[in-house]
């Protein structure tokens, strides 16, 4: 299981292996044919509440994360359906955040590493 992650502001590569937008909104600026996206999921994303509150804070980061982790144990299709498609390959989640560090794409892709071991 390869998952990594990817600003949408990068360019694609080969190396990308199936790749998954993961944030609400559509990024700015950014059109939909150069993206090179496979699939659009919008529900993995964190709540409008808990992204608003972090509003890429790093100092909020932990609370960040846990609630988010809270978040998607509530949404245990969508997690399988990543976790399936990491297992076919690499998977590459796509954010638009500045924040390379502290984003949900970076969240994410711990919480899929953990229940991917524990599977």
């Amino acid at each position: 299981m390869q998952i990594q992650i990817k600003r949408i502001y990068e360019a694609p590569s080969a190396s990308d292996g199936t790749r998954v937008l993961v944030d609400r909104l559509w990024p700015r600026g950014v059109k939909k044919d150069p993206a090179r996206l496979d699939a659009w999921l919008k529900e993995i994303a964190p709540s409008d509440e808990l992204r608003h509150e972090f509003h890429h804070d790093p100092e909020r980061w932990n609370e960040f994360r846990a609630r988010y982790w809270r978040e998607l144990d509530e949404k245990r299709d969508l997690v399988q359906s990543l976790l399936d498609q990491a297992g076919n390959g690499t998977l590459t989640l796509v954010y638009a955040a500045r924040d390379t560090i502290h984003n949900n794409a970076a969240a994410l892709k711990a919480y899929l590493e953990k229940e991917g071991r524990q599977a």
